[in-house]
């Protein structure tokens, strides 16, 4: 692999996006590929594309509010000079990655993998109650096993552009395209590596962009619905 190309949908982040684009950034910086990153402006009301362009990201500008198909225009905006040496990494604009992330995600790409399934940690709980939080955490960490983690998070999620294009892409869902891509690789046999070494941080916020999303997850920790 010698390129690799950051997908981030965003439906009005102007708030959040700086810090997740500044992490991505430092994560790329020292790696001895070409990268670039790309911010999918969804239906944006507010200055998310002003903010993705004065932190150097190349932005795609969609009317979908659609998060699979944001992330599908941001990857063949990646793939316009052709798949060949590319990697495909997708995060979230409210997450953060780690400095060493990029090398990560290099490293996975050099080794093979077709499709790379990554996961997340909630570092500011601030505004969720304690309950959530342990509900939450209890269960993660039933989905870590041995052999890696059952979790699949569009916040932390790489594949290499050939195995991408052989999928056909992204699917045009408002929630869970990032569930129906690595599906679809297990079942057409791909190698799909499920590593919980590099978790990416994300926001416990309590109105998410995408219906059912991680956010509604969290909603659904609450209170009777837990119970229920």
């Amino acid at each position: 692999m010698n390129r690799i190309a950051v997908v981030v949908p965003a439906h009005d982040e102007q708030v959040l996006l700086p810090g997740c684009l500044t992490s991505v950034r430092g994560a790329l910086r020292h790696l001895p590929v070409r990268s670039e990153v790309i911010v999918v402006a969804d239906d944006c009301r507010d200055g998310t594309a002003t903010v993705a362009e004065r932190l150097g990201a190349v932005v795609v500008t969609v009317r979908a509010r659609s998060v699979g198909r944001a992330r599908a225009a941001g990857m063949a905006y990646a793939l316009r000079y052709g798949s060949d040496g590319l990697w495909l990494v997708t995060t979230d604009a409210d997450s953060r990655v780690p400095r060493r992330w990029g090398g990560w995600q290099l490293r996975h790409a050099r080794a093979g993998t077709d499709l790379l399934v990554g996961t997340v940690r909630v570092t500011d709980w601030a505004v969720r109650s304690e309950q959530v939080r342990e509900r939450f955490e209890i269960r993660y960490r039933q989905g870590l096993t041995a052999a890696g983690h059952r979790h699949v998070h569009g916040a932390n999620l790489g594949c290499a552009a050939t195995a991408y294009e052989r999928l056909g892409g992204f699917s045009d869902l408002r929630h869970g395209e990032d569930h129906d891509l690595v599906e679809r690789g297990r079942r057409r046999a791909m190698r799909v590596v499920a590593d919980a070494g590099c978790p990416v941080r994300t926001s416990a916020r309590r109105h998410g962009r995408a219906p059912h999303g991680f956010a509604g997850y969290l909603d659904a920790l609450d209170g009777r619905t837990a119970a229920r």
